[in-house]
């Protein structure tokens, strides 16, 4: 007799497989991306940006379990939307900074949080079974992109990033074009 869909959320759910964990936690990406779409409307750049990146979160997600959907095209417009973003922003974006702000930032914060524990999930897969590289490369690159998406909306609104300097960590000096300066690690 065939179960009641009613009674089932997700198909896969009592797998033991990390596939299973994967595929939640990209359908948590997906859903705060959704989320940030609902506040992003008022900054048309963001909101556009992140229309084409909600269906991609869903397709990196099938990816693992079925056929890889992410492909290097994909990853070049993302890696494009990085660029853009932080050639707009500049040092802004070259410091830890605490998750806060606007809604929307705050929100696309989440996203960003979401995005590394995919990447995580996705590792915890990969030690079970054989990922594309591009998946990583994708996944670790949303969670970049959507972190520049943050700042740009606090910059957007006019609100100042707060600098997070780590007390667990020592600051770094790096050489940069003849000259030294300082980098939190």
């Amino acid at each position: 007799m065939k179960k009641d869909m009613r009674y089932i959320c997700y198909p896969f759910m009592r797998e033991s497989a990390s596939t299973v964990d994967f595929e939640i936690r990209t359908d948590s990406l997906t859903t705060r991306i959704g989320e940030a779409l609902s506040l992003t409307e008022g900054i048309e750049k963001v909101h556009t940006d992140l229309r084409w990146l909600q269906p991609l979160a869903y397709h990196l997600n099938g990816s693992v379990r079925g056929k890889l959907a992410i492909t290097p095209e994909d990853l070049e417009k993302l890696s494009g939307l990085y660029d853009d973003y932080t050639g707009e922003l500049g040092e802004l974006v070259e410091q830890f900074v605490l998750p806060q702000g606007t809604h929307a930032a705050t929100v696309l914060h989440v996203c960003r949080s979401e995005a590394k524990k995919s990447v995580r999930a996705l590792h915890k897969v990969s030690l079970e079974r054989e990922v594309s590289d591009i998946l990583f490369d994708f996944a670790q690159l949303m969670a970049n992109v959507l972190f520049v998406m943050a700042v740009y909306v606090n910059k957007a609104h006019g609100v100042d990033e707060i600098p997070f300097v780590s007390k667990s960590y020592p600051i770094r000096k790096k050489k940069s074009a003849g000259h030294t300066q300082s980098s939190e690690v």
